[in-house]
């Protein structure tokens, strides 16, 4: 057991329940449940939409990449920035005036049926449900390797703590914990930058030389290609990517919490900076860990392969150079990584269940906010249990590699007919339903046909479909679907 780490462990939880103590008591109403009454600043809800974005996966999961792949972990890390313009650009404006609770509320607002609803809301359920995994895999990995409570064991403690901050402390709790974990990431990032670049006396060529010289596969590691599937795979990626951040539905969540189109803007601006700032640190800290990591037999079991997977890159990092005590610190900082991400998910899963289904289709809005928070508290019990069982077939799984599974379904199925509804007046109803539904069944066809589940997971010999993700089948029949629908109904709409 690593003892500095579980001691930081307990003073970020204490600290964290504090908040959601304080929290509690502000959020008895269903608008300070779901977006804290709209009371958070642009500033705040930059580091809140930073700290939502910025999981486990990049922390742990775009190390690894580095280290097994050289750089297409920058393909990754970059991704996550590019992105975000189409956010800021396309969608705080319109969402911050249409919006009120859910993604499901944008789409109601032009159509509001039955149909629609259940699209929207089955569609970011399985969005979250994806992303969610990811997030308790890294709980388990990192929980793990440090108490000794072994994979089950971590995921459930993870799992009991995220419940208590989005059950008792709603928005305004999981925005809190938001800001301080990506003030934590970013702060500790740094530091973790500085200490590396000390070793090679502030040189980048000289780290990138040594991570060459001791990586097995070379100069090769200085150009992307192991990971990305030749052209079509990298397209996919890069769609899934760019795109898929501007669909998740725990993200546009966060455009509701703020009182005004103004401070949506500087959300977006201020995430994307401090996004970007983390990004261009990860690739110090990827070769870094190559350079300092790949020929040490205390932190590999072969050349290039990490004790306890990949993802365990930025923690094996951090004890070679600072030893138990840095460690500790990196390791409860991505568990307070974990802990704010998977609150900020299954709050917006909590909110699609009761505002979206049971509010809006079942009792079609004469529930009373008591009840509409009862439903929210229970489905978010039963969503965190549903994900913490799924995560352990997952457990062995580059967590990355996860979450961009999430981005691919929201990338594919989410963002065109959100684009649509915001942007193109002809769309229909039936062309939302029927073109959202053909992508969405599309996207998580081709992700468990793929071989990151097809292959990794269930243990068949080959895909069928060849690439890792499917964002460039799924995402052009959503479009395709939904402009033939809505034309062939425009004129009956």
């Amino acid at each position: 057991m690593n003892t500095p780490a579980v001691l930081v462990f307990a003073v970020l939880v204490a600290a964290t329940l504090a908040i959601t103590a304080w929290a509690s008591r502000r959020s008895g109403s269903r608008t300070q449940f779901y977006t804290a009454g709209g009371s958070i600043t642009g500033v705040q809800n930059g580091f809140a939409f930073a700290g939502d974005f910025l999981s486990a996966a990049g922390l742990l999961g775009v190390a690894g990449l580095y280290v097994a792949a050289g750089l297409d972990g920058l393909v990754y890390g970059l991704g996550a920035i590019i992105g975000w313009p189409a956010l800021l650009y396309l969608m705080a404006d319109r969402m911050r005036r249409l919006g009120r609770y859910t993604l499901t509320d944008v789409l109601a607002h032009r159509f509001d049926t039955r149909a629609v609803r259940i699209y929207s809301a089955v569609g970011n359920l399985i969005v979250l449900a994806f992303y969610m995994i990811a997030q308790m895999v890294g709980a388990g990995v990192l929980v793990a390797a440090l108490t000794g409570l072994g994979f089950t064991g971590s995921v459930l403690l993870v799992g009991g703590l995220m419940l208590i901050y989005v059950v008792f402390g709603g928005m305004v709790a999981t925005t809190w914990v938001q800001i301080i974990k990506a003030g934590l990431l970013i702060g500790t990032s740094a530091v973790l930058t500085v200490m590396v670049l000390a070793r090679f006396d502030f040189s980048l060529g000289a780290m990138f030389g040594e991570a060459v010289a001791r990586h097995p596969a070379g100069v090769a590691i200085m150009a992307p290609g192991a990971l990305l599937g030749g052209f079509g795979g990298a397209l996919s990626l890069i769609l899934s990517l760019t795109l898929g951040p501007a669909g998740l539905p725990h993200i546009l969540m966060r455009f509701f919490t703020v009182p005004d189109v103004i401070e949506a803007r500087r959300s977006a601006m201020t995430a994307t900076a401090l996004i970007g700032a983390f990004v261009v640190m990860m690739v110090v800290m990827g070769y870094g860990a190559i350079a300092l990591l790949a020929a040490d037999p205390a932190y590999t079991t072969a050349p290039g392969v990490l004790r306890g997977g990949s993802n365990m890159a930025v923690l094996h990092l951090a004890d070679a150079l600072g030893g138990t005590l840095l460690l500790g610190v990196v390791s409860a900082v991505a568990f307070a990584t974990i802990l704010a991400v998977v609150a900020g998910l299954t709050l917006a899963a909590a909110a699609t269940v009761s505002h979206d289904l049971y509010g809006q289709l079942i009792r079609r809005g004469r529930q009373s906010e008591a009840d509409e928070l009862r439903v929210s508290r229970i489905a978010a019990l039963v969503f965190g249990a549903v994900c913490i069982a799924a995560s352990i077939g997952f457990q062995n799984e580059n967590i990355n590699l996860l979450t961009v599974f999430a981005m691919s379904v929201a990338a594919s199925a989410l963002f065109p007919i959100l684009v649509l509804a915001l942007y193109w007046q002809g769309l229909t109803a039936a062309g939302v339903v029927i073109g959202g539904t053909a992508g969405l069944l599309a996207a998580v066809a081709g992700l468990v046909l793929g071989p990151g589940i097809w292959v990794a997971v269930l243990k068949h010999p080959a895909a069928i479909f060849p690439y890792q993700y499917p964002t460039i089948a799924a995402l052009p029949l959503t479009v395709a679907v939904a402009w033939a629908v809505s034309r062939a109904t425009r004129q009956k709409s």
